[in-house]
Formats: C-alpha cells, sequence, structure tokens
C-alpha cells in the first residue's frame, strides 16, 4: 500500500506536467511564418521564426521542409523545392539539454499562372459512338483504347484512319475499364474502383498479369515517359509507378498558381510534359511532370458541337498523341468522331 502511495506522489505531478504542456512541444514552441501565411508560390522567399511560448533557453534550430534540410539566409528560407504541393514544414528545437519537433503544414503553389491554349482540327475521323472512350495512346501508327462502363469495358486495337475495330477483348462484367498505357510491349490497363490493373501482351492481348493498387485511391488515367509510369486517381495526385513491379515509388501533387487542383483524368506524356483530361470539361491541363506545376489549360468548347448529338453523348475524355504525325487525337465519351490537332497558344 505504502508503495502504491509512492508511485501515485510521483505518477500525479507527471501528469500535471503533462496536461501544462511542458511536454508537448506544440505548447512550447511554434512555427511562424512572414505574413502568417501557408499558401507560397515556388522560389519564394519567407521569413520564418519559431515563437517561444514558455520561455525556455533555446540552443539550436534547424528546418526542414519534407524531411529535407533548408538553410535561413537573413532568417528567410526560399521555397525552391522541386515539387509543388502539400509539404509539412518542421522545426527540429534544441533547449536546456532537450529536443522537440514542431511542424506546420503549408502549400507550395505554381509560381506562374497556366497559358491559355486553342486548338485547330486538322482531320475528323470515324470513331464507335458506343465506346465510352476512357483510355487513348498511339503505338506506332496504330492507336489503341479502352472503354468502360460494366458490361460494356473493353480493350481495342483500332485503324483511326477508318474508325474499324482491328483487336478487341471484353472485360468481366465486374470490371469497369479505365486508362491504358504502352510500355515494353506490354499494355498497362486500370479499372476504376476495384483496385486491381491489368497487363497484357502488345501483339496477340493475352493478359499476362495483374496488379493491386497500393496507396492510389481508384484507376483514372495512364502514361508513360519510356521508364515509368505516371497514374492519376480522381485526388490531386499523380503516382509514379515501377513498370516492373506496378508499385507506387512516389507521387506528385497537380498545382496552379492560386491552388491545387483535383480533377486530372486520361493521361498523355509528351516531351516532359503530362497532357490531362479535366474531369467533366472540355478541356485540358499540361502538367510539368516533374513539379506538377499546371502550365497550360487547353480549352476544347465546341468541340462536343462537331459530333452526333444523342442521349448517351458524354464527355471530352481521350487524348492520344501520335509521335510520327506530331498531332494529337482527341475525343470524347460515346462521341462517333475521333479528331486530330494541333494545340496552339491563344
Amino acid at each position: 500500500m505504502n508503495a502504491f502511495k509512492l508511485n501515485l506522489f510521483f505518477i500525479i505531478p507527471l501528469f500535471f506536467l503533462a496536461c501544462d504542456g511542458t511536454t508537448n512541444p506544440s505548447k512550447l514552441f511554434e512555427i511562424q511564418l512572414e505574413g502568417n501565411q501557408t499558401e507560397f508560390q515556388k522560389n519564394q522567399a519567407v521569413g520564418i521564426s519559431v515563437k517561444n511560448l514558455k520561455n525556455k533557453e533555446i540552443d539550436k534550430i534547424t528546418y526542414t521542409l519534407d524531411n529535407k534540410e533548408i538553410t535561413l539566409n537573413n532568417d528567410k528560407i526560399t521555397l525552391d523545392q522541386l515539387e509543388l504541393g502539400a509539404k509539412t514544414l518542421t522545426a527540429n528545437i534544441s533547449f536546456e539539454g532537450e529536443t522537440v519537433e514542431v511542424s506546420k503544414g503549408i502549400k507550395l503553389l505554381a509560381e506562374h499562372a497556366p497559358e491559355i491554349y486553342t486548338y485547330e482540327i486538322l482531320n475528323v475521323y470515324p470513331h464507335d459512338m458506343d465506346a465510352y472512350t476512357q483510355g487513348l495512346e498511339f503505338h506506332k501508327d496504330t492507336l489503341y483504347e479502352s472503354t468502360g462502363k460494366k458490361g460494356k469495358s473493353s480493350l481495342r486495337q483500332v485503324d483511326f484512319k477508318t474508325g474499324e475495330i482491328l483487336k478487341k477483348i471484353d472485360l468481366d462484367n465486374t470490371y469497369f475499364g479505365e486508362g491504358i498505357t504502352i510500355l515494353n510491349n506490354k499494355i498497362y490497363q486500370l479499372t476504376w474502383q476495384s483496385g486491381v490493373g491489368f497487363i497484357y501482351d502488345l501483339k496477340d492481348f493475352k493478359k499476362i498479369d495483374s496488379f493491386k493498387y497500393n496507396q492510389s485511391k481508384e484507376g483514372w488515367g495512364l502514361c508513360n515517359d519510356g521508364n515509368k509510369i505516371f497514374k492519376s486517381d480522381g485526388t490531386e495526385k499523380i503516382w509514379y509507378l515501377n513498370p516492373e513491379t506496378m508499385a507506387e515509388e512516389g507521387h506528385f501533387e497537380t498545382v496552379t498558381n492560386t491552388s491545387i487542383f483535383n480533377k486530372a483524368n486520361e493521361l498523355e506524356y509528351v516531351d516532359g510534359k503530362i497532357y490531362a483530361n479535366v474531369y467533366q470539361k472540355e478541356s485540358m491541363m499540361i502538367i510539368d511532370a516533374k513539379s506538377g506545376a499546371i502550365e497550360g489549360v487547353i480549352n476544347f468548347g465546341g468541340l462536343k458541337e462537331k459530333v452526333t448529338q444523342h442521349q448517351n453523348l458524354d464527355v471530352l475524355n481521350g487524348v492520344a498523341f501520335h509521335p510520327e504525325r506530331k498531332t494529337f487525337f482527341v475525343t470524347g465519351k460515346n462521341w462517333d468522331k475521333l479528331f486530330e490537332v494541333n494545340i496552339l497558344k491563344k
């Protein structure tokens, strides 16, 4: 009993010490940023300090942004990190023989506003009106297409000039087909909410493997840069995947100079940029594939009016770059036309 009272004697002061906040870093220190802002643009220099809430004797402070150390210059940090989006700023504080960390969430946005682009139609080709287009990609001069809707999802090889379906396999009725990309003679295809994708042999469409999503939310769009695969999932994130293991090895966030944006759908990679359909919009983003900065927006307004109007007609979706013609091909869900276009700065 006496031992219990003795332990209680020590425990109670410790309890009040914790409640008083002296062992809680956020009660001791607080990161303060210039102007009390939490949103900044790339390369912006920002004044930073630590507010000493309990007047502790501070020996040293170091700062990290997403676990990478950053240096001060005249009590300012320069936000010149490559990847943009939501970040965690941390101060590591040594004081009176102890060390604690306090953090603050910030948003790192693009340095410049997106430029505005328009389009010119070069050619118009027939397209299957029943194709609920989810993925579109050229391999040499042949077009490959993935279609969606449960019970109607498929993978196709198409003669783009005639619209003829040269080869086609249907997905199981439980799957909703989504984006595709072609790399190393393999076709990679996503499904929407089933958490699984499929890998096919390019030549005969034989299914050779499947893969599961890890942290990414859903399956939307795919593209590749020749080494890694990029995947959109309906959030602000674009993931990069190892094509051998399909492991998600990281992600970046798509941002403008004013906000983080979360509507990237079908994807196409061209010369360091990702061209992404904006979900439910007649527009497309041009995204820097390293930083996530949305550098341009293409207005495809009026294109939907050029196809046959019918009750199942849906939104613009599907973008493919022809490597030899150096032109883009775009269509939509249940559109009866495929458009070859040039993209022009407005």
